[in-house]
């Protein structure tokens, strides 16, 4: 088993802070073709994910789906999720990512796959074996509280607001509407 490490930072007022501790991610190589994880640039996000094979399958609208084959599963950290996104590469394709952002979370159950639609009726422009085909963000899970809150104080709107319900003014009203008297329609004539 191999693992990858992530760098933390900090942001305060702006100013970013490198963290020294690092997250290990647990990965394992279902073939001998699978790549590892790894950042195009030391400031992004997101790891990107290569793909080794593609398969087709058809989904319930008799659609052609391609499915991108990464041949790596990984184990997130409780308190985590891996965010598996498409590439930034995508807008050079004629693909959509399905069920994008998709989630992972706890154990190295399944490998990573991303499956894609084409958009065009045409010849589309997809992803080939050996190019990275997505992105893989670690997020740190909150343990959130939701309180409903209830609005007790009461509003005092002028009269004649447009904008709450209940304040219509009746003498603007769509269904009194007249046509203006005396005026013709200026309708250009037809050479």
């Amino acid at each position: 088993m191999l693992s990858l490490k992530i760098n933390l930072e900090q942001h305060t007022y702006g100013l970013k802070h490198k963290i020294y501790k690092q997250m290990t991610i647990k990965f394992k190589k279902l073939s001998e073709k699978a790549v590892q994880p790894v950042r195009a640039t030391n400031s992004g996000a997101g790891y990107n994910l290569t793909a080794v094979g593609i398969t087709t399958e058809v989904n319930e609208r008799g659609q052609l789906i391609l499915v991108y084959h990464t041949n790596l599963a990984v184990e997130i950290p409780e308190g985590y999720e891996g965010i598996i996104r498409p590439s930034n590469s995508i807008c050079a394709k004629t693909l959509r990512m399905l069920d994008a952002p998709s989630v992972i979370s706890g154990k190295m159950d399944d490998e990573i796959v991303a499956r894609f639609i084409t958009t065009t009726d045409v010849v589309p422009a997809v992803y080939k074996e050996g190019e990275q085909i997505a992105q893989l963000v670690i997020n740190k899970i909150e343990d959130v509280e939701f309180i409903e809150y209830i609005d007790t104080t009461e509003t005092s709107a002028g009269e004649g607001d447009q904008s709450l319900p209940g304040n219509e003014d009746e003498s603007i009203n769509s269904d009194q509407t007249e046509a203006p008297s005396g005026g013709e329609a200026n309708i250009p004539e037809e050479a």
